[in-house]
């Protein structure tokens, strides 16, 4: 197992990636690398860090502005070769038909449930550390 997972979260809210933080700890569950968070408030900002390379999984705010996370999660996916897998955050349950269009891989509500957010970063990281592997 990698020593570290890093994470890139997006949201132009700072308590939005306060939460993400918070829920995550030092790592998500026992199995999963310990996790080194790479923040992000712009949408220019996380396709830098894509093209930079090392990210494991990306946490998108579905409710940041002027880019939201679901049109960021669609632009990932059709541009990013090997883009990571994406864990998107969602205003209302409502809006899970839109996370489906953004190709997200997850998808949680806001505010961040931290039990329901570790469960769910946890089993993106292990999906993308074993094709890794």
């Amino acid at each position: 197992m990698q020593s570290t997972a890093r994470v890139l979260v997006y949201s132009d809210n700072a308590n939005t990636r306060e939460q993400v933080r918070l829920a995550t700890g030092r790592r998500p569950a026992t199995d999963v690398p310990r996790v080194e968070f790479v923040e992000c408030a712009t949408q220019a900002a996380v396709l830098k860090e894509l093209d930079s390379g090392g990210i494991d999984v990306c946490v998108l705010d579905g409710e940041a502005v002027p880019s939201g996370g679901m049109g960021v999660c669609r632009q990932i996916k059709d541009e990013v070769f090997h883009a990571p897998p994406v864990l998107l955050l969602m205003g209302r349950p409502q809006d899970a038909w839109l996370a489906t269009w953004s190709r997200a891989d997850a998808a949680v509500t806001l505010p961040v449930e931290p039990v329901e957010f570790a469960d769910a970063l946890a089993g993106l990281l292990r999906r993308r550390l074993s094709v890794d592997a």
